[in-house]
């Protein structure tokens, strides 16, 4: 069994019956990007960073996001040593490998924005000095539909730093009742093993940016970029950030499936997840008539 099989394996543990988003959030952590998990309460989000966060290896910090949260509970504040009679800086949770942002568009837009230079530049600048975050470094949050009471939309810029967006969905009727009969997913992720250490999975982050992609299949993903900003479908269309994204995200797609190259159902399998939480849709249509309308003639 490989590393990537037997990762997915143990997480299947946690999280049961949902075999797609389980390597939709591999994939995402294996391209090096950070990963919005987005629901309604109770559908298992935090499990699923939690146990990600355990098969891996890696420290991790977890924040559970209020209305009343502050910039420095995240990044970390100077205070006062008396015996060295000088500030010292005492680092905020985000100091970690994995950040998990619980429930974050219950905090306010200030708050939120604390994060923005931590996931675009894996450091933060507090006190007019910037501190480098420990390597690797992912984001991994939870939200729930804007829709519930004591919310906040997440603006636009935020959005575009997530690699993916994984919705959950409700169980299927044999997954639930193997659930209920069962043990919770809180109860298993303390008997998680651990998979991969934190070199683990850089090497293979490595490997995942040599996977190759043929000027054909970039003029495919260029096209498919450029039908999302053309006409009035959608608010805004795909920027390059997300253009540069879905290339690493179908890279480590094709990592996973034990190829060395990109084919275009890579490219398809992994769009979704790339720009649903990025496109607005003015109009019916929406993601999958796009996929259906470009043409991936040459592309192979």
């Amino acid at each position: 069994m490989s590393l990537i099989d037997e990762t997915l394996a143990v997480l299947s543990q946690a999280i049961t019956g949902k075999p797609q988003q389980l390597r939709q959030a591999l994939c995402c952590v294996l391209a090096g990007g950070h990963l919005l998990i987005e629901d309604v309460p109770g559908m298992g989000k935090t499990t699923l960073a939690h146990g990600l966060a355990k098969v891996m290896g890696l420290n991790w910090r977890r924040i559970q996001f209020t209305s009343d949260l502050l910039p420095a509970d995240i990044l970390g504040v100077s205070v006062f040593d008396r015996n060295r009679s000088a500030f010292h800086f005492q680092p905020g949770p985000v100091f970690t490998q994995l950040l998990l942002a619980d429930e974050i568009n219950r905090a306010t837009p200030r708050t939120q924005s604390a994060l923005l230079e931590a996931m675009e530049e894996g450091q933060v600048s507090v006190e007019g000095e910037s501190r480098p975050l420990p390597q690797p470094f992912f984001v991994i949050a939870t939200r729930n539909p804007v829709t519930q009471s004591g919310t906040f939309p997440l603006p636009e810029s935020q959005l575009d730093r997530f690699l993916m967006r994984v919705q959950l969905g409700y169980p299927d009727p044999a997954a639930e009742k193997a659930m209920l009969v069962g043990e919770a997913g809180r109860v298993v992720l303390d008997t998680l093993k651990q998979v991969m250490t934190a070199e683990n999975l850089q090497k293979l982050q490595d490997k995942v940016q040599h996977i190759q992609a043929t000027d054909r299949l970039l003029d495919y993903l260029q096209r498919l970029v450029s039908a999302t900003r053309e006409g009035d479908r959608f608010e805004c269309g795909l920027s390059p950030r997300a253009a540069l994204g879905l290339l690493s995200a179908s890279r480590a797609w094709a990592f996973m499936a034990g190829r060395d190259y990109v084919l275009p159902e890579d490219i398809q399998a992994v769009f979704p997840a790339v720009a649903g939480h990025r496109l607005q849709s003015r109009r019916g249509g929406g993601i999958s008539n796009l996929l259906a309308e470009v043409d991936v003639t040459g592309a192979e």
